[in-house]
C-alpha cells in the first residue's frame, strides 16, 4: 500500500508532540526529507510478512448460546482436530482468549478488540494439534488481562463452578472454570503476575508457570515480553506435566528463548519426595489480606511431604514482601507501553509480530470510553509514571530483578523448592453489577502478594490444591530452581497422590 506523506501542518504537530520547536520553513523541508525516507518503507510492502503457516483445516466455530455457558467462561467453541496420533490424542484443549487460533475470533476480554480473528495459530496451539489434542474453542480472559478478579471481561463476569456468585480469578478465568467443571479436558493460560495460578487456585485446579522462556510466547498478545508467560491448566499433576511436556521448546521464533533446558516431565511421576528439602517461606505467609484458615491449610499440606519423606523446613526471605511492589511498574509501565501505544507489540524484539493483530487493535484510541476502571486505571497511572518520571521506576525494578532473583537462589542452593500459599484467601464473591470503581479496582488486585514474584525471576512455581476452607479451594504454591520443574512434579504428583487418599 501507499504510504500518506505527512503535510507540513503534521509535521508541526508531531514536532510539538515530541516537544521539537520547528518553524514553517523548516517543517515544509522536514515534509520533503520525510518523504523519501518512506519510499524506503515502501519497499516492505512488496515482502511477505513471514507468518508460521496454518496446518490443520477448520471451520471458525461458533459463539455459545448463554444457556450452554453457565458459567460465561467460554467465549467460542470449536471441533479443531490436529494430528491422528500423539501424547494428547483425543484431549479437548482450551485456549485462554488472548492466545490466537487462526480463523477463531479473538476478543481478550476487551470490547475494543471483539470482532478480531487473527490469521494465525500460536506455537501453542500449533503444538497441541501436533501432539494430537483438540482445539474445543476460546476462554473468556479478563479485559486485556488486566484484573486478577473474574469480574472485568466485557461480556459479564467469569463464575466460579464451585460457587455461583464467586471470582473464578483471572486473568485466564474462563480457562479455570472450563478445566474446573469439566467441561474441557485442559486449557492454555497465560500468567503474567500470577494469571494461570490465580484461577487455577480459586477453582481448585493445576495451574503452572514454568521457567521464563520455556514455552514459547508466540501468538499470544503480550502485556510485557519480559513478564509473558503460557502455562498449562488442568485438573491434575499427570495432565500437567504431559501438557507442558507438548508446550516446550524453543520455536525458532520467541526472541526471549535462549538456552532453554527441557525434560520429560512424565518421568518425574515415577518418583517419590524422599530426600527432598522443602522450605516454608514465612514471608508468604500472614499478609494484611490473608485468611488465617487458608494459611493453616497450606501449613497442614507442609506437613504431608514429611509424612512422604521429605525434610521440611522454614525460612525467612524477607524481600518476597517487596516483590509485588518491584513487579507493579513492569506489569502496569509495561502494559501501557507495549499493549497500548505500541498497538499490541512492544518494539526492541526480534520478531513474533502479528501485523493483523496491530492493524486491529490500534482503533482502541477512539474506543476508551468502552474501557472498566480496572483498565483504565492502570493506563492512567502507567502513563503518568512513564511521562512524569521518565520511566525511572520501571528501570529501577528492572534492574532490581537480579537482587530478587538471587534471595531465591539462595535459598534454593540449599533446599530443593519453596513453599507458601498461592493466594492469601479463597475465591471472594464477584463485585455487584453496581459496584463503584473502588470496589472494582479492590476485588482485581487483592490476591497478588505472592504470586508475581516468579513472573519477575523467572522460576517455575505451580498451585495445586491443598485443601478447602468453607467449601471453597485453597491453593498450595511450589517454586523450584531455573528448569526444574521435573523436580516440581514429582513433589506435587505425590503430595497429590497422597491427599487424594
Amino acid at each position: 500500500m501507499s504510504i500518506a506523506r505527512p503535510t507540513s501542518e503534521q509535521i508541526k504537530a508531531l514536532a510539538s508532540s515530541l516537544e521539537i520547536e520547528v518553524s514553517e520553513n523548516e517543517a515544509r523541508g522536514f515534509a520533503s526529507l520525510m518523504s523519501n525516507n518512506l519510499d524506503i518503507y515502501e519497499v516492505l510492502d512488496e515482502l511477505p510478512d513471514d507468518l508460521p503457516p496454518v496446518k490443520y483445516p477448520r471451520t471458525p466455530g461458533t459463539r455459545p448460546d448463554p444457556a450452554d455457558n453457565p458459567f460465561n467462561a467460554w467465549y467460542w467453541q470449536t471441533d479443531i482436530h490436529g494430528a491422528e496420533e500423539g501424547p494428547l490424542k483425543g484431549k479437548r484443549v482450551v485456549f485462554k482468549d488472548n492466545i490466537m487460533v487462526a480463523g477463531v475470533p479473538m476478543m481478550n476480554g476487551s470490547a475494543t478488540l471483539e470482532g478480531y480473528v487473527p490469521d494465525v495459530d500460536a506455537t501453542a496451539v500449533s503444538r497441541v494439534l501436533d501432539a494430537g489434542g483438540i482445539v474445543a474453542g476460546k476462554a473468556h480472559s479478563e479485559y486485556f488481562c488486566t484484573s486478577g478478579g473474574s469480574h472485568t471481561n466485557a461480556t459479564g463476569p467469569i463464575h466460579n463452578p464451585h460457587r455461583h456468585g464467586h471470582t473464578a480469578g483471572g486473568s485466564s478465568s474462563g480457562c479455570g472454570a472450563l478445566v474446573a467443571a469439566g467441561e474441557v479436558d485442559m486449557a492454555v493460560g497465560t500468567d503474567h503476575g500470577g494469571s494461570c495460578r490465580i484461577p487455577a487456585s480459586f477453582c481448585g485446579i493445576v495451574g503452572m508457570k514454568a521457567t521464563f522462556g520455556l514455552v514459547p510466547y508466540t501468538g499470544a498478545m503480550p502485556i510485557d515480553m519480559t513478564i509473558d508467560y503460557i502455562g498449562p491448566m488442568t485438573r491434575d499433576i499427570p495432565d500437567n506435566a504431559r501438557l507442558l511436556e507438548v508446550l516446550a521448546g524453543a520455536d525458532g521464533i520467541d526472541p526471549v528463548q535462549a538456552g532453554i533446558n527441557t525434560d520429560q516431565y512424565t518421568a518425574a511421576l515415577d518418583s517419590d519426595p524422599k530426600g527432598l528439602r522443602i522450605a516454608v517461606v514465612t514471608e508468604g505467609f500472614a499478609h494484611a489480606n490473608s485468611d488465617p484458615a487458608v494459611d493453616l491449610r497450606v501449613r497442614e499440606a507442609a506437613k504431608v511431604f514429611e509424612r512422604l519423606g521429605a525434610t521440611v523446613e522454614e525460612v525467612s526471605i524477607p524481600l518476597h514482601r517487596a516483590s509485588a511492589a518491584i513487579w507493579t511498574p513492569i506489569y502496569v509501565e509495561g502494559l501501557v507501553v507495549s499493549m497500548m501505544h505500541d498497538n499490541g507489540f512492544g518494539k526492541n524484539r526480534a520478531g513474533g509480530y502479528v501485523p493483523s493483530l496491530m492493524r486491529y487493535h490500534a482503533s482502541w484510541r477512539t474506543q476508551t470510553h468502552k474501557f472498566g476502571p480496572q483498565t483504565k486505571l492502570i493506563m492512567l497511572t502507567g502513563e503518568y509514571m512513564t511521562k512524569s518520571y521518565g520511566g525511572l521506576y520501571y528501570a529501577k525494578a528492572q534492574n532490581l530483578r537480579p537482587r530478587l532473583t538471587a534471595a531465591y537462589d539462595a535459598v534454593l542452593a540449599d533446599y530443593d523448592l519453596l513453599l507458601m500459599p498461592t493466594l492469601p484467601m479463597t475465591a471472594p464473591a464477584l463485585p455487584p453489577a453496581d459496584a463503584e470503581a473502588a470496589e472494582i479496582v479492590a476485588r482485581a488486585l487483592e490476591m497478588v502478594p505472592n504470586t508475581p514474584a516468579f513472573d519477575v525471576t523467572g522460576h517455575p512455581s505451580i498451585t495445586l490444591p491443598c485443601g478447602e476452607v468453607d467449601g471453597l479451594p485453597v491453593g498450595m504454591m511450589l517454586c523450584g530452581r531455573h528448569f526444574e520443574e521435573s523436580t516440581i512434579y514429582r513433589a506435587a504428583h505425590a503430595f497429590e497422590q497422597a491427599h487424594s487418599d
